[in-house]
C-alpha cells in the first residue's frame, strides 16, 4: 500500500505548478481548465482499456460521481470568473476558506466531527495565508460579485472533498477519475462555447503546456490526492492543500522569476505550522505508545 501522506505531498506539488503553466500559456483560464481535464481523460483512457481496470459503478454511485465532475469543473470556472470580477489575490484568499467549509460540512453531515486541533490548525493556517498574500489585500476586500464568486468557489471545493471522500469508499480511484474527468471535460467544453472561449488554433508550445497540465496537474496530481482523500481524513487533506500557495510561489520564483519576500516566507511557515497542528496526535494517544 502506498503511503497516503507521501501521495498527498506529490499531489500538492503536481497541482501547484498549474498557475505557473497558465501564465506560460496566453489563453483563458477556462480554456486551460478544459484542456487540463480533457488531456487527463485522454491519457488515462488507454490504461483503462488495456488493463481493463475500469469498474462499472453501481447505479447509486453514478449521480455522486457525476456530481463530483460537475462540481470540480464549476469550481474552476467560478474561480476564474471571480478573478475577472475582482482580482487574483482576493479570489485566492477567499477560495482557500475551503477547509472551514469542509469542517462545517463534516460537523453537520458526517459522524466524524472535527476535533479542536483541526479548528486551531485552520485558524493558524488561514492567518498564515493572510500574511503570505498581504494584509492590504485582505483589508481592501469589497462585498461585490467577485467576493461572492470566490466564496462560492471555496464552498464548491469543500463540497467536492466531502462527496469524493464518501464515493471513494465504494469505488476504485481509477474508475472514479475516468468518469469524473469525462463529465468535467464535456461540461467545461460547453462552458467554453457558452462564453465564446477559444478551443483551437494554438501554437505547438501551448498544446505542449496543455499536455503537461493534463498529465501532471490533473492526472498525477488528482490520482495521488484522491488516494490521500480515500485513506486519510478529508479535513486534513483539505487543510494541507493550503500549502499550494507556498509551492506555487516557489515554482513561480524558480521558473518565471517572481519575487519571494520575507513576508511570503513568514506566511508560508505559519501555514505549515497550522497544517502540522492538525496532524499532531492527541497527548493521550502519544502517552499510550
Amino acid at each position: 500500500m502506498l503511503n497516503p501522506r507521501l501521495c498527498l505531498v506529490i499531489g500538492i506539488f503536481s497541482i501547484s505548478i498549474f498557475p505557473v503553466l497558465v501564465k506560460w500559456a496566453p489563453v483563458s483560464g477556462i480554456t486551460s481548465a478544459f484542456y487540463r481535464m480533457f488531456f487527463g481523460f485522454l491519457l488515462i483512457l488507454p490504461y483503462v482499456l488495456i488493463t481493463r481496470k475500469f469498474t462499472w459503478p453501481e447505479k447509486s454511485l453514478w449521480l455522486p460521481i457525476s456530481l463530483c465532475g460537475l462540481i470540480f469543473a464549476t469550481d474552476i470556472a467560478v474561480w476564474n470568473l471571480s478573478i475577472h470580477y475582482s482580482n487574483a489575490t482576493q479570489a485566492t484568499l477567499l477560495t482557500n476558506l475551503s477547509p472551514v467549509w469542509v469542517g462545517i460540512g463534516t460537523f453537520l453531515f458526517l459522524p466524524d466531527k472535527p476535533a479542536a486541533r483541526f479548528w486551531l490548525g485552520t485558524l493558524v493556517a488561514l492567518a498564515g495565508m493572510v500574511i503570505l498574500i498581504g494584509w492590504e489585500a485582505f483589508s481592501e476586500m469589497q462585498l461585490d460579485k467577485g467576493f461572492g464568486l470566490a466564496i462560492l468557489s471555496g464552498m464548491l471545493y469543500a463540497t467536492y472533498m466531502l462527496i469524493s471522500k464518501t464515493v471513494l469508499n465504494r469505488i476504485d480511484i481509477v474508475s472514479f477519475m475516468t468518469i469524473n474527468m469525462a463529465v468535467a471535460s464535456i461540461y467545461l467544453f460547453a462552458i467554453c462555447l457558452f462564453f465564446d472561449q477559444p478551443v483551437a488554433g494554438f501554437d505547438l508550445s501551448i498544446w505542449f503546456v496543455f499536455l503537461v497540465q493534463g498529465l501532471i496537474c490533473q492526472l498525477l496530481g488528482w490520482l495521488t490526492i484522491n488516494y490521500a482523500v480515500k485513506q486519510m481524513d478529508a479535513k486534513r487533506v483539505s487543510l494541507s492543500l493550503l500549502s499550494q500557495a507556498i509551492v506555487t510561489g516557489l515554482f513561480a520564483w524558480a521558473f518565471i522569476h517572481e519575487q519571494v519576500t520575507l513576508q511570503m516566507i513568514v506566511g508560508g511557515l505559519i501555514i505549515l505550522i497550522g497544517i502540522a497542528i492538525t496532524f499532531r496526535k492527541p497527548a493521550s494517544r502519544q502517552a499510550d505508545r
